[in-house]
């Protein structure tokens, strides 16, 4: 059982801040329109960027369905964040019909 604790879309107001860790083609397929784009692999060199968006306030990490972020929380929280997993990940984002947007402004969808 994961120490990181889960939260459910519906406990997240709209406008939201999270991170969002997939690759660059999910991300311009569809995103949550206040959530900042860190692809997983670059995660690594941005990591003061991160804790200056978390500031004192817990960091919801998401990608499509959990399993890269469920993978990727103990690495954030060993650099001293407060972290979680935004339950369901975008396909729940987006199947509770949160807003999204694409990055070419076509229907939004979850790559």
């Amino acid at each position: 059982m994961s120490r990181f604790p889960d939260v459910p879309v519906t406990d997240l107001p709209d406008d939201a801040v999270f991170l969002d860790i997939r690759e660059q083609h999910e991300w311009d397929a569809g995103h949550a329109p206040n959530a900042v784009h860190i692809p997983l692999g670059e995660l690594s060199q941005n990591l003061d960027h991160i804790r200056d968006l978390a500031g004192d306030r817990q960091l919801i990490v998401t990608c499509k369905g959990g399993g890269r972020v469920r993978r990727t929380l103990p690495s954030l929280a060993e650099f001293g964040l407060d972290v979680a997993n935004l339950e369901g990940g975008m396909k729940a984002w987006h199947e509770a019909g949160k807003p999204m947007v694409s990055s070419d402004g076509s229907e939004p969808t979850v790559a």
